[in-house]
């Protein structure tokens, strides 16, 4: 049986359990993330366990668990579970909230619609439209009577995570961030135990910190998407960043070193404007194994030599298709990078949010931080504007952590 439920009209769930899907055409101006927030009678959480998000995709009771975010054609789905029977004691109510991390706001959000599944019923709920709001809470589901009830809500918020984690009782930290997205496999990260006072923050750029984040290291083989949590590896020797990508275009992989004195080293067989070619940095802490042309293999592959020593603070692998090799959407030859400390454990991100644009000619899949305990891979997926052929730049974030600047760096040298 399918029902449509109005803006602010409430109804009883057949059944405890059930299932929440937001779906949303896919675009590059947006990038929408899912929260949800155990609220006790007063609308606020009791602490960091109170809080479902990418890091935090399950709640200590059951009653929540974030599902990861799928692509169906051209549209983006997310997913929660709930089952209202494990409501934890005080909570009485759970807010689904989504944010669009991009700050374009909602208006750009084309086709949205949640559908709550639940016995042998199908709920729809379709908002207004929205402008320059970049939060909004789409339902709350709620315990009335011994049954579990929903009500339509689709209120905007102006700022964000930001508004939403206030709104909530949440007090944010501007120099932290957290970016609820799909959620990671469990054994990646360490959630902190619960506190009376919860830190949340947001991040406009959406990349990497750890103030707010505790890493296990990982082993094996590890698939990251954009949005999910950084992991770390072990650190040794030798380690390979690889970019691989099917026949058909020529790309050029090159790597940003970033030292501990704020320096920027750009490791590339090909120059760019002020900044020679370079092979090897370091005598050979950082190296290019060489380009591969375009041959005609089903399957090319460009490599990158790593021997970290104290003296690198981060490393970041870009692939680069410079407009003289025509074609060259990241989406269409597949393009992927592994890193792999050749001692069991590969970390692989794949360029699954690119598109078909042909002028897009730089994607940075992710950064890598060295540190004391090892090597910390957070996946980024950065696209460099269209026609533009200028190099990323690095910085130093507020996080204390490097992070990387699109299209601001030196326009590489016609290839």
């Amino acid at each position: 049986m399918n029902q449509y439920l109005q803006m602010g009209a409430n109804t009883t769930l057949s059944a405890a359990k059930g299932s929440i899907v937001i779906s949303h055409a896919i675009s590059s101006l947006i990038d929408i993330s899912l929260t949800a927030f155990l609220l006790t009678d007063s609308d606020k959480v009791q602490g960091d366990h109170g809080i479902i998000f990418y890091n935090q995709p399950t709640s200590s009771s059951g009653v929540a668990t974030l599902m990861p975010s799928e692509l169906v054609g051209n549209t983006k789905v997310h997913k929660i579970n709930f089952d209202m029977s494990k409501v934890p004691e005080g909570i009485t109510k759970i807010a689904i909230t989504l944010t669009e991390d991009h700050s374009t706001g909602f208006a750009n959000v084309k086709n949205l619609e949640a559908l709550i599944h639940s016995g042998d019923t199908t709920i729809q709920l379709t908002p207004s439209s929205f402008t320059t709001e970049n939060g909004i809470v789409v339902l709350e589901l709620y315990l009335r009577n011994g049954q579990t009830k929903v009500k339509s809500i689709w209120r905007g918020f102006n700022s964000g995570l930001e508004g939403l984690c206030k709104n909530y009782g949440v007090e944010v930290e501007t120099d932290e961030q957290i970016k609820p997205s799909a959620p990671q496999t469990a054994q990646h990260t360490t959630v902190k135990e619960p506190d009376p006072t919860v830190s949340v923050s947001e991040h406009k750029q959406s990349q990497p910190s750890l103030s707010s984040i505790n890493l296990q290291k990982v082993k094996g083989n590890i698939n990251l998407d954009k949005g999910q949590p950084p992991v770390i590896i072990d650190k040794s020797p030798e380690i390979t960043a690889t970019v691989s990508w099917e026949t058909g275009t020529d790309y050029d992989i090159y790597a940003l070193v970033y030292t501990k004195g704020g320096k920027q080293i750009d490791v590339a067989m090909f120059g760019a404007k002020g900044t020679p070619p370079l092979k090897s940095y370091g005598n050979g802490i950082v190296e290019h194994t060489g380009d591969v042309g375009r041959g005609n293999q089903s399957t090319k592959t460009e490599t990158i030599k790593l021997r970290l020593t104290d003296d690198i603070l981060a490393v970041v692998p870009v692939v680069y298709s410079a407009q003289s090799n025509g074609t060259g959407s990241f989406y269409k030859y597949k393009v992927s990078m592994s890193i792999d400390n050749l001692n069991g454990t590969s970390v692989t991100i794949s360029a699954k949010n690119a598109n078909n644009n042909n002028r897009i000619y730089t994607c940075v899949p992710g950064i890598l931080h060295n540190t004391p305990d090892g090597v910390i891979i957070s996946p980024l997926e950065l696209y460099s504007k269209k026609n533009s052929e200028f190099r990323p730049k690095l910085k130093m974030g507020s996080s204390k952590m490097v992070e990387v600047e699109m299209d601001k760096g030196p326009l590489n040298n016609y290839k």
